[in-house]
């Protein structure tokens, strides 16, 4: 087929599809039933408003409590009665509200700021982005600095620009955690495996690059028992790698898995196999589970480690959104940056797997169709969850032009620390 021709069906299918997403954006959950007046028998007690005032009228949520309230300076607050204090919930489409709170932090050279870590000392965060590069934050004054590399190939990475088609040379960071024993930093880089940095930062060693014999084509998450040392990581696929990434998407691909790497005996177990797009990973609290986002599923699983379900897995908590990095809040619970919400063209696509095989085997330039898709993810959104899956609390950019394709949040100190895979910078909120 001519080059014309394959741009031109490429053209009309991706606007097809744009249209498609553009008219089925809906809600991710139901508007709540509003409440003018809130009387409980008992005598009125104040609850004061930092910053603001004005709180008209309360609404209430059918899964994550309230009351919430708009306040004057276009904010939403929620009440966390265990915390007793309001907390921000949500922006109005005021531009001057949503500034005053949202901070963007610039990345020079490059985007994507995917994951985050703090290490041992709680310095940080340190953030893996898209030409290959892990950097540390200084501070406002030095802002971010180089730290560590995936690769040694450096040749090519630079720039702000799109590093899609270098990433397989460059590197491509994703998940990072801390061994808060030995200060190491482990990196799960999409091409490169698992990777381990000491505390003077440098370039990546390798430390696992296979699973029974199966190559790592797409490790993203990972998380660590610091009690044990062991590192529990994803490889989103055994077929595709990430830059081709909408084709594990369409073809509903299910050559995912879940490892389990122990730095003592250097071993790799697969704990999980056939999954659909497994990304982020978080261990709980104590130790007894870790948590799993299927991303084209919209599902997070909890695989049991200890207790008697030691080996089971079961539904945490299904999604209106596909889930990307899992982390949990030192307030309680699991913070899970979302991708974006689910729509009427997604549900279509899951739910007759041909249809997307059939877009896959027309001479389509998917590298187009990835670029112009990107750009109907709409507004940024991430949901913090109970230790039962619940929901605790959402935040969203309801402007849609500043935060797209959150692909994790971290709290540290008060503040939210959010990432996204298609942005020059990263988010900073302050609760």
């Amino acid at each position: 087929m001519a080059m014309s021709s394959k741009l031109f069906l490429t053209a009309t299918i991706t606007a097809l599809t744009s249209s498609l997403i553009a008219i089925n954006h809906e809600f991710l959950y139901h508007r709540p039933s509003v409440v003018e007046k809130i009387s409980s028998g008992r005598e009125w007690e104040a609850l004061q408003l930092e910053g603001a005032i004005g709180p008209e009228s309360f609404a209430f949520h059918r899964l994550a409590g309230g009351p919430y309230a708009g306040i004057s300076d276009g904010r939403v607050v929620r009440w966390e009665e265990h915390e007793r204090r309001w907390i921000n919930f949500s922006f109005a489409s005021q531009e001057s509200a949503r500034a005053r709170q949202l901070k963007k932090v610039p990345i020079v050279g490059a985007f994507g700021p995917e994951s985050f870590a703090f290490d041992s000392l709680g310095k940080g965060p340190y953030a893996s982005l898209s030409d290959g590069r892990i950097v540390k934050w200084q501070g406002n004054r030095k802002g971010w600095t180089d730290f560590a590399v995936a690769s040694p190939n450096r040749d090519g990475c630079g720039g702000p620009r799109d590093h899609q088609q270098t990433e397989h040379i460059c590197g491509r960071p994703l998940g990072l955690c801390f061994d808060e024993t030995h200060g190491d930093l482990y990196i799960a880089d999409a091409y490169m495996g698992l990777l381990r940095v000491g505390t003077q930062g440098g370039l990546a060693t390798k430390i696992v690059t296979h699973a029974q014999g199966i190559p790592l084509r797409f490790t993203n998450g990972l998380d660590i028992d610091q009690s044990s040392g062991a590192i529990y990581f994803t490889d989103s696929s055994s077929q595709y790698q990430r830059r081709q990434y909408l084709s594990v998407v369409l073809s509903g691909d299910k050559s995912g898995r879940l490892m389990k790497y122990d730095p003592v005996n250097k071993q790799v177990r697969v704990l999980l196999s056939n999954l659909t797009f497994p990304n982020g990973v978080a261990l709980s609290k104590d130790g007894n589970f870790i948590l799993l986002a299927e991303t084209t599923r919209c599902r997070i699983l909890r695989y049991w480690i200890k207790t008697s379900k030691a080996g089971t897995v079961e539904v945490f908590a299904q999604l209106q959104g596909f889930p990307d990095n899992i982390k949990r809040s030192p307030r309680g619970g699991y913070w899970v940056g979302m991708n974006s919400r689910r729509e009427k063209l997604s549900e279509l696509l899951f739910s007759y797997p041909w249809i997307g095989n059939v877009l896959l085997k027309l001479p389509l330039d998917i590298a187009m169709l990835q670029s112009t898709l990107s750009k109907y993810r709409g507004s940024g959104l991430a949901v913090r969850l109970s230790e039962n899956g619940d929901i605790l609390e959402v935040f969203e950019d309801n402007d849609g032009d500043g935060l797209k394709s959150i692909s994790e949040v971290m709290e540290k100190d008060g503040r939210l620390w959010i990432g996204s895979i298609a942005l020059p910078f990263a988010g900073r909120y302050r609760i």
